[in-house]
Parts: structure tokens; C-alpha cells; sequence
């Protein structure tokens, strides 16, 4: 990748549904034509000659900046949808990432508002809590965790759904998927493998946060929770206390195979965390 010109670069595994090829082929042309007709750079796909349904979506930005935007456009995040839908993405190269744009994003927030204790990934660096009980009235996060609000979100229990098809569960056989949803529109997902110790099982929520946090993410929205109950499957206390040390706050999505069961915030679920204001 040339930084003569300021171009930036990003690729994305694509592996689609079995029967869902032209469907995808017509969403991926879409996608192009819009990165054209709004200058945002241009995209092509590659197919993976050894896998006849696996292709490497190569996207070259103008500059961050358009990514960014791109990442924003309302009719980008409706196409997204529909291909996560129909596919299965892995992002491989993320080259519009700012260099330390989380501490850019902290700093940001500090200087608009006090500290809270659920600034995110840096309470795990000092205290920055605020008196036991004090609880913020309203929801001051500034930035890219607004995404969720716009036309056009990912539909983030589909991905949990197509998680849990991959799930180890030959111990219990109850299978779990989970799909974390980053700062900046990624979608990362989990699901859960068991052990013959059963002690080293670990849950499909902290599959999907561990791995995020392995590929460089450090701000979070939401979470979705899919399994295969009538009842909703809420996150164990592990998993509380590990998606609210690296998320903060998050939205939790609970849903079963058919339908959606609930929506909760990870502060109702985990009423007193342990966290660095308490070290």
C-alpha cells in the first residue's frame, strides 16, 4: 500500500450462504457503485479459487476520513445489513484505523465531561469512578456509539444466530453465539466452546469480546446473545464482569432462534461491579 497518495486500504473474508451467490454478487455491486458515486474510493471482489463461495472484499479508501464516512452513510449501513445477512465477514485488514484513536476518543470525553467509572477500556488503568451509588441520569457517550441509532443497523442477532452454528457444545449440547458490535460498525462474534474438564469452557460472550479486543477494538455498543430457549439466556456472571470491565455499559440483545426475548443494559444486569475504583 503506497502512503504516496494517502490512500488507505482495508480487506474483508466473505464467505456466503450456500445458495445466496447472486443475491451477494448484486449487493456487492451496489456497494460499489455508491463507494464511486459519493468518492469514498472503490471496492473489489476477489474469489477465492479453492473455495467456489469464499470471496476477499478489497476496499481502497480516498483517506480515513471518506472510511469514516462511509461507515456513517445511512444507505452503506442498509447494504451491510443485507450482506451480513447472506454472509459471513471476517475483517483481515483494517488500514483506516487512526493511529491511537482510542486515546483520542478518551481524551475527547474527558474534556466534555467528568470522569465516570464507565469510561471504558481505561478503568482498567486507574480509578476514575465516581461515589458508590452515583449514577448518571442520562447517556452522555459521544462518538461512534451513536451508530446505533441511525437507518440501517446491523442486524446483530443474525450474526449471534449464525455464531451459535459453530459452537463446541458436545458436553452440554446447549449452544450459545453471541456478536459484538464495535465503535466503528464491525461486527465481531463468538460462540461457545466446551472442554473435557468442563472447567476450561468458555462462554460464547467472551469468545466475541476476546477476540474483538485481540483484533485491536477497544469501544463497544452492543451485544447480542442468541440461543436456543424459549426463555432468554442472559450472559453469566463471568461474562458480566468481562463485558463490563472491556464495554462499559453496553446494550444487551437477547434473543432465541425465532424471535427477539429482550433488551437490557449491562448496568441493570451487573448492579455493583468490581472495577478499578475499587482497587
Amino acid at each position: 500500500m503506497s502512503s504516496s497518495d494517502g490512500r488507505r486500504l482495508s480487506v474483508s473474508l466473505v464467505d456466503v450462504v450456500q445458495g445466496h451467490e447472486a443475491e451477494f454478487e448484486k449487493l456487492s455491486t451496489h456497494f460499489e457503485a455508491i463507494l464511486i458515486r459519493k468518492e469514498y474510493g472503490r471496492a473489489e471482489i476477489i474469489r477465492d479459487e479453492a473455495s467456489p463461495r469464499r470471496f476477499y472484499a478489497v476496499h481502497y479508501w480516498v483517506d480515513a476520513s471518506a472510511a469514516e464516512r462511509c461507515h456513517r452513510d445511512p444507505e452503506v449501513q442498509a447494504i451491510t445489513a443485507k450482506l451480513h445477512q447472506v454472509s459471513h465477514v471476517t475483517h483481515v485488514v483494517n488500514g483506516v484505523r487512526r493511529i491511537d484513536g482510542v486515546r483520542l476518543l478518551m481524551d475527547d470525553r474527558r474534556a466534555r465531561i467528568e470522569p465516570d467509572r464507565r469510561s471504558g477500556f481505561d478503568r482498567r488503568i486507574r480509578n476514575v469512578g465516581r461515589p458508590e451509588g452515583d449514577r448518571r441520569k442520562r447517556d452522555r457517550r459521544l462518538g461512534p456509539r451513536r451508530t446505533r441509532d441511525r437507518a440501517g443497523e446491523i442486524d446483530l442477532i443474525a450474526a449471534a444466530r449464525r455464531a451459535r452454528e459453530n459452537a463446541d457444545a458436545a458436553f452440554s449440547h446447549f449452544k450459545v453465539g453471541a456478536a459484538l458490535e464495535t465503535g466503528d460498525g464491525n461486527v465481531i462474534t463468538g460462540c461457545n466452546i466446551e472442554n473435557a474438564t468442563y472447567g476450561l469452557t468458555i462462554c460464547a460472550e467472551r469468545v466475541a469480546m476476546f477476540k474483538a479486543l485481540s483484533e485491536g477494538h477497544r469501544v463497544f455498543t452492543r451485544i447480542a446473545i442468541v440461543a436456543d430457549t424459549e426463555s432468554p439466556t442472559p450472559p453469566c456472571g463471568a461474562c458480566r464482569q468481562i463485558l463490563w470491565e472491556f464495554g462499559g455499559d453496553l446494550e444487551v440483545i437477547l434473543a432465541n432462534l425465532r424471535r427477539e426475548k429482550g433488551r437490557h443494559r449491562l448496568k441493570d444486569l451487573l448492579p455493583l461491579p468490581f472495577d478499578a475504583r475499587l482497587l
